[in-house]
């Protein structure tokens, strides 16, 4: 979509978020339970929604809460949660709301020792490092973010005893039984004043950052980072890492700054992003100017977005990297450097990433998983060690520590940052010219995401299509070798439909939120055969549409 006039300037003061009645409006608006904008709807990354709108408020926090103390008691689930929160203006009252219903059903709870904020790929490592060897007395954990939306957004997530995203079967159960309890008034809610709660005797103080910046050594070559003296630039756009990487740097001896240690809850140090909103997107180039700027005085920079599990990658050769290129990148070093790994240890993908990971895949002569979009697909694969390395195009990746044992199962974009330098240091290159590397060898591929129109009846026919209904042969000019509604890798339906020519593919999911469907689609044919599959997919989605739409089933409502 074209990008805003904003976009990439700094913000004006009329666009901040007002942070006072944000905050009234989290204890003040009360959600109404028969509209479906103002339930519980867990998403790939939790609940996510703004006060403003009442979807994100202290009812929908309480009854959430609740419902996560009963699925844990129902599995058993009886070590401590790990409780942590990024720095949206959302994510203080609710982390109060949450630790009131913790504490009031006894769930030994695990806060920041500092009252500080915490990352996502944290509270993963910690929860991995408490149940490394046991059976029984599990933990789990919450993280309270919304990732990198909008000042005025909040979001709320659990992450089950395997550290990972919880999985829909979880989800699913938390986001009914939360419904059921805001449809009730909340009875049934257990909550003891923030108070008490803060000073509960299940309420443990965990330090954070010692326990995991200590064990970085043990998935990245911090060693070599040093030794090398790379001049590492780091942003942490005002997010839940900024209390992280000094200690990083402290404890390693790195030649690195951090450009900026604020955190504002309005973002108002932030560029605007491609449609004109805050957003701490760190693999946006509109909202990555600052480092963008700096890209000369380092020689890798990196950022990460507000609860830490995205990374971009900035370099002196190429300057922001495209996600998909710096995966295809980490994948071809660590595949060749890591070799304490497991020999079959395979390369993670979702459907919507790059082709170029597979062709380095391949190369490697390593399995490729490909699977639907979401980072849960990935958890078992890292805790068994038969996965390597896995990531998303928008960002997100982790893999193993380096004698092959499982890092953490969410995204985690600390280590994917401090790779870059540890690729920097070893090969002598920065990662942007290893990428042209790949390029002579394999192709450079020109890959976009675009969005178009879709009703809430046309994302739902999008997301049951079957390749039956397409009668197409050719995709630009390429015979079409597949049409994929299902993930190869897993045998998981990928929600829309994905269909692969020789030279080039395109990918079409509904949105989750907004009334679009996404196109990812990619060429090794140039910008122009880019151009010519996305249109060729438009055309071919909107005839599905409109078949689908005069069928005598949507004309009658009949099943």
């Amino acid at each position: 979509m074209k990008a805003s006039p904003l976009a990439g300037k700094p913000v004006d003061q009329s666009q901040l978020v007002d942070i006072p009645r944000l905050i009234t409006a989290y204890f003040a608006c009360k959600p109404d339970a028969d509209n479906p904008a103002q339930r519980v709807a867990f998403g790939t990354s939790g609940h996510r929604g703004s006060s403003f709108d009442s979807a994100f408020n202290e009812a929908h926090i309480l009854a959430i809460s609740q419902a996560i103390c009963l699925y844990r008691k129902s599995q058993n689930i009886n070590g401590p949660l790990y409780l942590g929160m990024d720095t949206h203006a959302l994510s203080v009252p609710a982390f109060a709301s949450a630790l009131e219903v913790l504490a009031a059903n006894g769930v030994e709870t695990m806060v920041d020792s500092e009252g500080g904020y915490t990352p996502t790929p944290a509270i993963s490592h910690a929860i991995l490092t408490y149940n490394r060897g046991r059976k029984d007395g599990l933990a789990d954990g919450i993280v309270i973010t919304p990732s990198h939306n909008p000042p005025c957004d909040g979001g709320f997530k659990y992450n089950p005893s395997n550290g990972g995203p919880a999985d829909s079967t979880v989800t699913d159960w938390i986001q009914n039984t939360a419904n059921e309890f805001l449809k009730a008034g909340l009875a049934g809610v257990l909550r003891v004043p923030y108070e008490r709660a803060r000073t509960a005797a299940t309420v443990h103080q965990h330090d954070y950052i010692g326990a995991y910046v200590g064990d970085l050594g043990n998935v990245v070559d911090m060693e070599s980072i040093r030794a090398a003296g790379v001049q590492v630039g780091i942003d942490p756009l005002g997010g839940a890492a900024v209390r992280y990487w000094p200690a990083v740097i402290e404890k390693y001896g790195l030649k690195a700054t951090v450009v900026s240690d604020v955190v504002d809850p309005t973002f108002r140090f932030m560029t605007a992003d491609w449609d004109g909103k805050i957003r701490m997107d760190c693999s946006s180039p509109y909202a990555m100017v600052r480092l963008l700027a700096m890209r000369d005085r380092f020689d890798v920079a990196f950022a990460n977005d507000t609860d830490a599990d995205r990374h971009g990658i900035v370099t002196r050769s190429s300057g922001l990297m495209n996600p998909n290129h710096y995966l295809a990148v980490a994948i071809s070093y660590l595949f060749r450097n890591r070799t304490r790994w497991r020999r079959d240890a395979a390369v993670g993908k979702t459907v919507v990433s790059s082709a170029m990971i597979d062709r380095v895949a391949a190369s490697l002569e390593r399995k490729l998983i490909e699977t639907p979009v979401g980072f849960k697909w990935f958890v078992d694969g890292l805790i068994d060690g038969s996965v390597g390395f896995c990531g998303e195009e928008s960002a997100g990746a982790s893999f193993l520590r380096t004698d092959g044992t499982v890092w953490t199962t969410d995204k985690d974009g600390l280590i994917l940052g401090l790779l870059a330098a540890e690729m920097t240091a070893r090969v002598g290159r920065d990662p942007g010219a290893t990428y042209d590397d790949l390029t002579r060898e394999f192709g450079a591929p020109a890959y976009e995401r675009i969005d178009a129109p879709a009703t809430l009846a046309q994302k739902e026919i999008l997301k049951k299509l079957s390749p039956a209904q397409l009668n197409e042969r050719e995709l630009a000019g390429e015979k079409i070798l597949k049409t994929l509604t299902i993930a190869p890798g897993n045998g998981a339906a990928i929600g829309g439909i994905k269909v692969i020519a020789e030279s080039g593919w395109f990918a079409a999911r509904p949105s989750g939120t907004e009334e679009v469907y996404k196109i990812y689609a990619e060429s090794f044919r140039g910008v122009d055969h880019l151009h010519r599959i996305q249109a060729e997919a438009q055309e071919l989605i909107a005839r599905v549409f409109k078949q689908a739409e005069s069928s005598p089933t949507a004309r009658t409502g009949s099943n």
